[in-house]
């Protein structure tokens, strides 16, 4: 109830909530409807942090720019931004809102609120729909190598809407697996490379980085978008030229470590990078295993021992809190007892005013955490610190500490997808793993793969 010319007049407040990506016909009718069910019509638009929280990846346009599309239409009396679980119910407390309303396809979900304000669904316009448009120019991607992350992969993928894995190649000594994989991901299974290139957009390479050099340049010569499993590359020399190679083509070559596009991740970097600690002085990160049996099946994967299968996550974490100018690296490894390679890896990487030690095995095990050492206090990271859900801010005055919790979807490798879908359709490469952050960790890579400075015991 409001006074207009010193009388009491009653209103009736509506509220709605949505995403509204990729602004369309259905948004606009609905937002419609809803005004026409009262007076005065708020419009709750969600954030991002909270459609990353409940599982919603690929949203293509920024909150500034939903909103703005909302704001066009001048249905809205006023637009709200959606941040966090439950809080529907509080909004329409605050706001006294008389009807609740959304799209059908929610019918049932909504009911509790009934007993704070009249709740509605209305209709959504048939054949029109965000996931709709996503797909209509769907990416169709296809893949290099039957390993076993291809189970995942091929899983994760179905999160990523606007695009499709298709098909998948490999060489004879691997096809009964590839075909397994194939059979049971309804993907189309090449023994020629040539021939799956050309029914897809873009591949994602998973086979031995011996052999990521060979596989990048053969799909981006295509054109085709790339995105490659960790680790990237070996040599130095190689890496820049497929990067060179995929600007020259207009191209996203883009780095797979999971890590770097996960919510948590970043705003751990976002936070350590305010100041909030201090100056960081240290960076401490451990990513060990023991794989028993399955340890030649890792070696032949990571063509070579701990530093190669594990390295890049500790270095992602020095990369994106200490830089990329390092002075030197230094390497202490254990090898293992019947093959040719390191077992254990513990190294530094030496800065300025600052160092990173790393601990990395595949035939040893030790606690698998991060630690960020500053000089006003610290972040801790529990294991396992690559799929980050959950880290502390820890200082001298305890009453100072904070905790942070986030939600780890999945096996994490949809984030990456999410990432290399929204390159390739707004043609920019990452800024959450750049390549110059790439070519830093294949040179380190390159360096212990070459003996420099490595002390074995």
């Amino acid at each position: 109830m409001i006074k207009i010319n010193g009388e009491e007049t009653i209103i009736v407040k509506v509220i709605t909530y949505g995403t509204f990506d990729l602004f369309h016909q259905g948004h606009y009718n609905l937002l419609k409807r809803a005004k026409e069910l009262g007076d005065y019509l708020i419009v709750g638009v969600t954030s991002d942090a909270f459609d990353k929280s409940r599982g919603k990846l690929n949203v293509r346009d920024s909150l500034v720019k939903r909103i703005e599309n909302v704001r066009k239409t001048g249905f809205a009396d006023e637009i709200i931004v959606e941040e966090y679980m439950g809080q529907k119910l509080d909004d329409i407390k605050r706001y006294h809102v008389d009807i609740f309303t959304v799209g059908s396809d929610w019918r049932g979900h909504f009911d509790y609120l009934n007993e704070y304000c009249k709740v509605q669904y209305l209709e959504r316009t048939r054949g029109v729909s965000s996931t709709a448009i996503r797909n209509k120019d769907s990416i169709s991607l296809g893949i290099i190598g039957a390993e076993n992350i291809v189970k995942r992969f091929c899983e994760e993928a179905k999160y990523v809407s606007g695009m499709e894995v298709t098909g998948i190649f490999e060489q004879a000594e691997r096809m009964d697996f590839a075909n397994e994989l194939a059979r049971k991901n309804e993907l189309l299974l090449y023994a020629d490379l040539d021939k799956m290139l050309a029914t897809v957009d873009a591949v994602y390479v998973c086979c031995p980085p011996a052999f990521h050099y060979q596989y990048i340049k053969h799909a981006l010569n295509a054109g085709k978008h790339v995105i490659c499993e960790y680790p990237f590359g070996l040599k130095v020399d190689e890496c820049q030229e497929l990067f060179e190679l995929a600007r020259e083509k207009k191209l996203i070559l883009l780095h797979a470590l999971k890590t770097a596009y996960t919510p948590a991740f970043q705003h751990l970097i976002s936070l350590a990078k305010t100041g909030m600690i201090g100056n960081i002085i240290a960076v401490d990160a451990s990513f060990t295993q023991v794989l028993g049996s399955r340890l030649p099946i890792q070696i032949r994967i990571a063509s070579g021992g701990s530093v190669n299968a594990t390295g890049e996550y500790p270095l992602l974490a020095f990369i994106k809190l200490l830089g990329t100018d390092f002075q030197q690296a230094r390497f202490y490894s254990h090898l293992c007892d019947d093959y040719p390679v390191d077992g254990y890896t513990r190294f530094y990487l030496e800065y300025e005013r600052a160092i990173g030690t790393a601990t990395v095995a595949i035939n040893a095990k030790s606690e698998g955490s991060l630690t960020i050492t500053g000089t006003k206090g610290y972040f801790y990271v529990p294991a396992p610190w690559w799929k980050t859900e959950y880290f502390e801010a820890q200082f001298e005055d305890i009453n100072k500490n904070m905790k942070y919790f986030y939600k780890f979807q999945g096996e994490g490798l949809r984030y990456e997808l999410v990432e290399f879908l929204r390159c390739i359709v707004t043609g920019e490469n990452s800024v959450h793993l750049t390549q110059d952050e790439t070519m830093m960790m294949v040179r380190v890579l390159e360096q212990f793969n070459q003996g420099k400075q490595i002390h074995t015991f």
